[in-house]
């Protein structure tokens, strides 16, 4: 436990940052599921709902929710997903 004033402070700060990150981590957990479902049922849906999934994407990179390579891969692999999807 915090001992310090500054630390006890620190701590403050620490849990309100949380909820600010497990709400970017579940808008980026909802959005890139519902692309998910999107793509096996109608890929003209999912291609439209592409973008607010990198836009969540983005925003938890930017944040330091996930790491940018990490946002560069889910990307990727949503769009690939995406193409092999309109393929068939």
């Amino acid at each position: 436990m915090a001992i310090t004033k500054s630390a006890k402070k620190a701590h403050r700060a620490s849990l309100r940052k949380h909820v600010f990150n497990i709400r970017r981590k579940r808008v980026l957990t909802d959005t890139t599921k519902t692309v998910k479902k999107l793509i096996a049922t109608d890929t003209k849906e999912a291609a439209k709902s592409l973008s607010a999934a990198y836009k969540a994407i983005d925003k938890a990179a930017k944040r330091g929710v996930i790491k940018k390579n990490t946002a560069s891969r889910k990307k990727s692999r949503l769009a690939l997903a995406i193409k092999r999807a309109e393929k068939k």
